[in-house]
């Protein structure tokens, strides 16, 4: 999680926002809510204040009242989130419309290609994984729905990278330190500038061993009837034995149809 910057007061709307519609507040608690991930599973007060710029003293209140909530529970102490926030994403997989539309297509594609299907969307500087269809044999290599992953090491986070205006994908590479998962992991800015504009060229992208070594995945671009970018369709899939030509010629054309049958859906 980034640094916390200074949060805007109750009388200071953040830009494009009229005052009078600004609740600083929800922010604040939404703000305590994603504070907490894998290095900070349990917090403080004074912990989840430092990492959301707030006091100790306002933290603990936002805190308390999640707690009434039942988003939280603690011991006194330690703080730390409940299942109840599943809720909230499960809110948007029943309630968001391109989800449903998606899901007979995917399993088209996972029918065709006898592998796992997704769609994926872009969330900041993480992929989102918003369906899915496909034998459960590869989940090993797979991602259970709603996961979030590190877009520079996804088929279809280089593909919606690269599909962005290239002055912003530009200012991306230079706001940004990659990670590296694998010995495969592209590690350098000049590589992945390089790859990203292949990609751009040919309009899908592979993905090999970049967060783990026995996965692939090989995605394009989901466009709606207006040619904007909405998501990303890809499978994932073990290395196995086939080569990464073989792959991409037995599941592009699928991907590719079925990105293509669904565009005046959208």
């Amino acid at each position: 999680m980034p640094a916390p910057s200074a949060k805007p007061s109750d009388d200071d709307a953040p830009p494009g926002l009229d005052r009078r519609d600004w609740i600083a507040g929800l922010e604040r608690g939404v703000g305590i809510i994603e504070a907490f991930d894998d290095a900070h599973p349990r917090m403080t007060a004074s912990e989840a204040g430092q990492r959301t710029g707030m006091t100790r003293t306002a933290a603990r209140r936002y805190l308390l009242t999640l707690q009434h909530m039942g988003y939280v529970a603690t011991d006194g102490k330690l703080f730390w989130l409940t299942p109840r926030v599943l809720r909230l994403g499960q809110s948007y997989l029943e309630s968001a419309r391109l989800p449903r539309i998606v899901q007979p297509f995917l399993q088209r594609v996972a029918a065709g290609t006898h592998e796992t299907a997704y769609l994926a969307v872009l969330d900041g500087d993480e992929v989102v994984y918003i369906a899915r269809n496909g034998p459960n044999r590869s989940m090993n290599t797979g991602y259970v729905l709603g996961a979030r992953v590190t877009a520079q090491v996804t088929a279809s986070g280089m593909l919606m990278l690269a599909l962005r205006p290239e002055e912003e994908t530009r200012r991306w590479l230079a706001t940004h330190e990659l990670q590296v998962f694998t010995s495969h992991t592209i590690a350098s800015k000049e590589q992945l500038a390089r790859e990203l504009a292949r990609i751009r060229a040919r309009g899908w992208a592979l993905s090999e061993q970049q967060l783990d070594l026995n996965s692939r995945g090989i995605a394009v671009p989901l466009r709606d009837r207006h040619g904007e970018l909405v998501g990303a369709l890809n499978i994932t899939m073990p290395m196995g034995r086939e080569s990464s030509d073989g792959a991409v010629a037995r599941v592009l054309p699928v991907l590719r149809e079925t990105a293509e049958a669904m565009r005046n859906l959208i």
